[in-house]
């Protein structure tokens, strides 16, 4: 029996906005400011999203999830992770690993990520360990550095036999 594998890459940011939750990974964050966006704007299981459906060769969140569908109106992404997950399944694959990070200059996300991980994990009902998540600073470089948005970026690998 022959294995194959495929990987796929997503990216995703979001300005961050007044009278908003912040929430990322499915976590509600306490933050004065949350993210823009027509779902929730989680940008972490936007990335995933993205890595998982490139890595199947299905296309991206836009397509599968357009931005001016009325019916996703602040939708939360954990919901959008799970339809993803079913696509993906649909086409035969498997997940093996999702690494993702963060970046955002503020506030400190380090302290979230177990919750997110186990978020994320049964939103696509996989295991926590096979859920990377991490968060990092841009050192005040850029519109992350200055508190303007946050980003994310995530890797994942399929396999399918």
């Amino acid at each position: 029996m022959t294995v194959e594998y495929r990987v796929g890459t997503g990216a995703d940011a979001h300005a961050l906005a007044d009278g908003r939750p912040l929430i990322l990974g499915g976590v509600a964050i306490s933050h004065p400011r949350g993210l823009a966006g027509h779902s929730d704007g989680d940008v972490l299981s936007h990335a995933i999203i993205d890595a998982l459906l490139g890595a199947a060769g299905a296309g991206d969140i836009g397509m599968h999830f357009p931005p001016g569908d009325s019916s996703l109106a602040g939708i939360s992404s954990l919901l959008l992770l799970e339809r993803t997950a079913g696509v993906i399944a649909g086409d035969g694959w498997c997940i093996v690993n999702v690494d993702a990070t963060m970046l955002a200059q503020r506030p400190r996300l380090s302290p979230h990520v177990a919750e997110m991980r186990g978020n994320i994990a049964a939103a696509l009902s996989i295991q926590p360990p096979q859920i990377s998540v991490k968060a990092t600073t841009t050192d005040y470089l850029g519109f992350t550095g200055r508190e303007e948005g946050i980003a994310a970026t995530a890797v994942a690998l399929l396999s399918r036999s």
